[in-house]
């Protein structure tokens, strides 16, 4: 059987303001699998008058970016808790996570460290926490679309969880053409590509416009640059079997139609997202790394969409999207070997965007740390505390 992934249902895209919170129609529930053709309607996303753009506390706003001005040398860049925990060995780093193991538990300590380009390019104050605690939430509200590998989190930058094989692909689900790194779908659309991933892309699309269907770009996992990858091919180079990626793709697409829901309750787009998936010693599919954080996913504001779009202007995006283009803009991040520094005043709004996000989404107030001690220092005892009752 030729495998291809299969849309998931468009979200309702009527922005409509109610009280003083966007409010979005019901979604109607992922049908299975089958083969796709873009050959629908495209839908179109009402546009939202100025007034129910999501609201910004000015002085919480310049708070955040005076303690993130402050923070930038205290960044966490680097870990060694195999020094100073117990029981624990350094298994990898990644580009933001460092990774232990111990006896049948991972311990992930997401770093400050900001990626793009397969390379990392600055660390960003409070990065870290922001990204594990946003993780950590949607982990819990979608766990009746699959269960995950979270243990617990002892600490504000750490996620323990049980020890999974790995399946080397990355689940990349897009609502959108967008993007501006080598795989993204516009720099492949733009190309001329219209065969990607198993999928039939339309003619006459534009950038950042709005995909018939949502559609899954898998991608295999590599050291240094992740590759485009076919669902005929994932399972002809043995990186799944068939029945194991038609069981994924179906869960990687519901996921994103209910991220899709979430985000346009809260006045936002999910653009595009990765997901990535293991099976425990049981050999149970478990949903891994991260989920729908603005490093693994674009969002956007969902109010200015249709008229930004229109007039031919970037989406207001919440996510690392301008610090890519930043860098685009100044030097070429694939080839060049020494890149300009970030400027802190690009740092600080990144880390704004990455706490605007995660309080926008989970309706809670980000606490900024105080700095009583180091925050390695804090990581180990806490996991040395946690360790301890496994």
């Amino acid at each position: 059987m030729a495998l291809s992934p299969s849309p998931s249902p468009s979200p309702a895209t009527a922005v409509k303001r109610q009280k003083s919170s966007l409010k979005t129609p019901f979604l109607p529930s992922l049908r299975r699998l089958a083969r796709f053709s873009m050959s629908a309607p495209q839908p179109r996303l009402a546009v939202a008058s100025r007034a129910s753009c999501l609201s910004v506390d000015a002085g919480h706003r310049e708070d955040v970016l005076a303690a993130a001005r402050a923070f930038v040398p205290k960044c966490l860049s680097e870990t060694h808790l195999e020094l100073t925990v117990p029981g624990l060995k350094a298994k990898a780093r990644g580009k933001v996570r460092d990774i232990y193991e111990g006896k049948g538990y991972m311990v992930l300590v997401t770093t400050d460290r900001q990626s793009a380009f397969d390379r990392v390019l600055a660390s960003i104050p409070f990065k870290g926490q922001v990204l594990n605690k946003t993780s950590i939430w949607w982990f819990s509200k979608t766990e009746h679309i699959v269960p995950n590998a979270v243990i617990c989190s002892p600490d504000k930058n750490v996620t323990i969880a049980k020890k999974c094989s790995v399946f080397p692909v990355e689940f990349v689900v897009r609502g959108f053409v967008t993007g501006s790194t080598d795989t993204s779908l516009w720099t492949v659309y733009n190309s001329g590509r219209r065969h990607y991933c198993g999928n039939i892309l339309p003619d006459g699309m534009k950038k950042n416009q709005k995909l018939p269907a949502n559609i899954l770009t898998p991608t295999t996992k590599e050291t240094n640059h992740d590759v485009p990858v076919s669902p005929d091919e994932i399972v002809k180079m043995g990186l799944m079997t068939e029945d194991e990626y038609l069981e994924v793709s179906s869960k990687a697409m519901r996921l994103f139609e209910y991220g899709q829901q979430v985000a346009l309750d809260h006045g936002l787009l999910l653009v595009d997202t990765k997901y990535e998936f293991g099976k425990d010693s049981d050999g149970n599919i478990l949903l891994i790394d991260e989920v729908h954080t603005p490093d693994s996913s674009r969002y956007w504001i969902a109010s200015s969409y249709q008229e930004r779009f229109n007039a031919c202007l970037e989406p207001e995006n919440v996510d690392k999207e301008f610090l890519r283009l930043w860098f685009k803009d100044h030097c070429n991040p694939y080839e060049d070997q020494v890149l300009p520094d970030a400027p802190e005043d690009l740092i600080c709004e990144l880390a704004w965007r990455y706490i605007f996000l995660y309080e926008t989404i989970t309706n809670s107030k980000f606490q900024i740390p105080t700095m009583e001690e180091s925050i390695h220092d804090r990581i180990s005892r806490k996991v040395s505390e946690v360790l301890e009752s496994l």
